[in-house]
């Protein structure tokens, strides 16, 4: 899958932490900055307002040498934004409605390749618009579907779970989605079997936490990693991101699942120790490739 185009869709926004800062952030957003310090340079498919934060928005990824042509404007709805309060050290999400990127457009979509690998989340696809963007996209070019099922109550349901599924080639979730989007079953062998019975998946990644990950196959074989006991967390926004970035690198890189999820781990136990789910420093990124070589 080497130099195959990685295409990222869903929401932008800032995250306001407790302290007053306000970092950047979005799912889609993060692992499309993640892809593009790793040399990626992934396109990002989003919306923003017409507003100061989606001038901040599109300055920093200019700065950051990210593609903009998928960023669309939206002179009706703001830019997005999430309020973060932290309980037991795990952040819960207050998460502003009708933001620009709940409006997506699919006549504003530069045009990518049938072969490409699209990543896409839940949250942004809340909106009926958004998802039929989607569906379109699936439809007449047909990606590759990298589904991060990253689940935010209240928006989300069981049926766009299931279609959203259909298409999905690769899926990555946490031990907490599992149940939720598998309901019928008891316990985890059972939940992954199901998933591979009813969908076309070639795998199924799933972390959990201090445990680490697994990435399961259709032959019922998996790949593990458990994480170091040392790192010292600072807060987990980002964590699952910066963990999917990874994902997607080894799958354009053709790394053995093994290795990518040795490397998936490591960076981000990386992410943890810093405030926020992304850093604005390029020779961070660089250390990590060095050390990758």
């Amino acid at each position: 899958m080497m130099n195959q185009q990685v295409v990222i869709f869903g929401e932008v926004l800032f995250d306001c932490f407790p302290d007053r800062k306000i970092i950047l952030g979005g799912a889609p957003f993060n692992v499309a900055w993640h892809l593009q310090a790793f040399g990626i340079s992934p396109l990002f498919i989003s919306r923003i307002g017409n507003d100061q934060y989606g001038e901040k928005i599109k300055e920093s990824m200019l700065n950051w040498g990210m593609n903009i042509n998928g960023l669309q404007i939206d002179n009706i709805h703001p830019t997005g934004i999430v309020k973060i309060q932290f309980i037991q050290n795990e952040p819960n999400y207050e998460i502003v409605e009708n933001s620009a990127y709940d409006f997506i457009e699919y006549d504003q979509i530069p045009e990518f390749k049938k072969d490409s690998i699209l990543y896409h989340g839940t949250l942004a696809l809340r909106n009926k618009n958004c998802l039929q963007t989607l569906q379109q996209i699936k439809n007449k070019i047909n990606p590759a579907i990298f589904l991060d099922v990253n689940l935010r109550s209240p928006w989300w349901n069981l049926e766009t779970i299931k279609l959203l599924l259909e298409k999905t080639t690769w899926l990555k979730l946490n031990e907490d989605e599992l149940p939720l989007i598998v309901p019928q079953e008891s316990n985890i062998e059972d939940q992954i079997n199901f998933l591979f019975n009813n969908y076309s998946l070639k795998s199924i990644t799933l972390t959990q936490g201090k445990k680490g990950a697994i990435t399961f196959f259709p032959d019922q074989t998996n790949d593990k990693i458990a994480p170091s006991q040392t790192n010292k967390v600072i807060d987990t926004v980002g964590a699952g991101d910066a963990f999917c970035s990874v994902l997607i690198l080894g799958l354009v890189k053709g790394w053995k699942m093994e290795k990518t999820l040795t490397r998936a781990q490591e960076f981000a136990s990386m992410i943890v120790g810093i405030r926020g789910a992304t850093i604005q420093d390029q020779s961070f990124y660089h250390s990590v490739l060095k050390k990758w070589d």
